[in-house]
């Protein structure tokens, strides 16, 4: 157990600042907190995406710390301001081979380079995927080797319009090097993934019942040799009924009911980020998995917004220079409109009980939200969004932190370490020198 997971027990337990370094140094409570660990307080990772940017006057506060003011894109987070974080000065490093949309995605999560390769991006070099596997496929990795974390799928990935190809720009997700995961982007796909078993045990089950039924009612008309056989059928039939209560997987949360017939079509993103929203909160309550992702679109996304009143496509408008009040306008409601479904995520995680836990899956769940880019006009790689909300890695919430260029590398670091995975670097080893980043409990 370590000096950073005691200290995060001591917090959940309330206990100040003042009092933390005598605590932490009791052998009893070291113990409790080994204790608490083994038990298991389930933590969750959930990742989501958008692309192209952000506004910068119009989205990061202007004061640090915990009184600070939340911009026009934020302010759907109002309700949760006491349980965010917004994390300015978080630099994508990571130089190399691909155009800046290209390693925004796709080192995004990975912190490492891409190969060189064929797929030619803007006016840079051309370049592949990246050389090795994203932080929330390592902490699945992780959690999956542990008894007390495992889960059905370890981790679950979903996504908002994002296209069928797959190159750098579409893909955030990695298995490896070179190993690109894609989301499931229909409802109706990532519902057969989630329930499609239960629903064919029920299927199989009801069968089976007719079925043991009618060799009840044949017995009666059969001879003494027939009924052997019939019998061997019954007994057949036993056997797979066993076998269905040993394999019975129990929702503690029942399956949310799809609206039929949604195609996948750009006026169709409002209701199908709410689907997948309500699908991967309900997952988690069942405990399927605790390392998520909802990728929205793709890094040089072109969804038009027209329910925001933006008809012109997302990617266009980010390369329009600061002067053009008009196009920076429509830039904030978008980014707003990203920032209501995070909203409604959180919101629909804070309120459903933690099942057989305290709370709620909020205070066990933290959400980061982010970007590829700093600003869409610029392509800088500096200052990429990124925003928390909610309680599952135990960080000190309600605040707005500035850093100085500081690696993304090591948030992503921090981030495995609040799950427990103590990982000495993640990607490229040069930008993980100073370790996870600090001031974040």
């Amino acid at each position: 157990m370590t000096l950073y997971t005691r200290r995060r027990m001591l917090r959940d337990l309330g206990i100040s600042s003042a009092v933390l370094p005598f605590a932490l140094n009791l052998p009893s409570l070291a113990r409790g907190a080994e204790t608490a660990a083994g038990g298991g307080r389930k933590q969750r990772l959930v990742i989501m995406f958008s692309p192209n940017g952000t506004v910068p006057d119009a989205f990061w506060p202007d004061e640090t710390g915990e009184n600070f003011t939340l911009k026009p894109i934020l302010e759907p987070l109002k309700p949760f301001k006491d349980r965010m974080l917004v994390l300015h000065g978080i630099s994508d490093r990571i130089r190399g081979d691909g155009d800046s949309h290209m390693r925004g995605m796709s080192c995004l999560l990975t912190g490492i380079e891409l190969f060189p390769g064929n797929i030619q991006g803007g006016s840079h070099t051309p370049a592949g995927w990246p050389k090795g596997k994203s932080i929330d496929q390592e902490i699945k990795r992780f959690l999956q080797s542990r008894p007390e974390t495992q889960t059905r799928f370890g981790s679950l990935e979903f996504g908002v319009l994002v296209p069928e190809r797959a190159d750098p720009w579409t893909r955030m997700v990695y298995a490896g090097p070179n190993k690109p995961v894609a989301p499931i982007d229909s409802p109706y796909q990532m519902f057969e993934k989630l329930y499609g078993s239960v629903k064919d045990r029920e299927d199989l089950k009801s069968i089976l019942d007719a079925l043991r039924e009618d060799l009840r009612r044949l017995r009666q008309h059969v001879g003494v040799q027939d009924r052997a056989l019939l019998e061997e059928h019954e007994a057949f039939v036993r056997d797979m009924e066993r076998e269905l209560q040993e394999r019975r997987e129990q929702l503690l949360v029942p399956a949310p009911k799809l609206k039929p017939g949604i195609r996948d079509a750009n006026d169709n993103m409002p209701i199908i980020s709410r689907m997948q929203i309500d699908l991967l909160v309900n997952a988690l309550a069942n405990d399927m998995a605790r390392v998520a992702t909802l990728q929205f679109t793709n890094s040089v996304g072109q969804a038009r917004m027209k329910w925001v009143g933006v008809n012109d496509g997302h990617h266009g408008l980010s390369h329009k220079p600061d002067s053009d009040k008009p196009s920076q306008e429509k830039l904030i409601r978008i980014n707003r409109w990203f920032c209501e479904q995070l909203a409604y995520l959180v919101g629909k995680l804070a309120s459903t009980p933690e099942p057989g836990g305290d709370g709620s899956l909020l205070d066990h769940t933290t959400v980061v939200w982010t970007n590829e880019l700093g600003k869409g006009n610029s392509h800088t790689l500096d200052n990429i969004p990124f925003v928390l909300v909610g309680n599952g890695l135990g960080f000190r919430m309600g605040r707005a932190l500035k850093f100085n260029r500081v690696p993304h590398n090591r948030l992503l670091l921090a981030f495995a370490h609040a799950m427990g995975h103590e990982l000495k670097t993640f990607g490229n080893p040069d930008y993980c020198a100073d370790g996870p980043l600090t001031g974040l409990t």
